[in-house]
């Protein structure tokens, strides 16, 4: 039962020292950075150019719609990584399951290149 939370403690005390050095290197920094402030620093940055416009111009919805696309394929393509750990151990109803899966995963694919919504016109 000892050894058990010893390696715990172990933990706990790495833990301790990371916040503490954290905690020392912010102040030091906090106290020994010059704080000269001016236009150029406080200015906004983009990509090394000034800004173009107001930074609240609305963005086109496609921007917002292919970024919801890509996270959902994402992730629904990142079940295959856990199926192939697992694939001599699941048996013909895993497999085919994941047949299915990767079926319907295909008919979303192409039901939104059908609709455009891949395309940058």
């Amino acid at each position: 039962m000892m050894s058990y939370f010893s390696a715990y403690g172990i933990i706990f005390v790495l833990f301790l020292i990371s916040i503490t050095i954290g905690v020392i290197l912010y102040f030091i920094s906090y106290f020994f950075i010059s704080k000269n402030y001016n236009f150029e620093k406080t200015s906004s940055y983009e990509c090394g150019f000034d800004p173009f416009s107001d930074i609240t111009i609305p963005f086109e919805v496609k921007y917002y719609l292919v970024a919801i696309l890509f996270i959902i394929f994402d992730l629904e393509v990142s079940f295959l990584f856990p199926w192939t750990i697992v694939f001599f151990y699941i048996g013909f109803y895993g497999f085919f399951a994941m047949i299915i899966f990767l079926f319907v995963l295909t008919l979303g694919f192409i039901y939104e290149w059908l609709q455009g919504a891949l395309e940058w016109d």
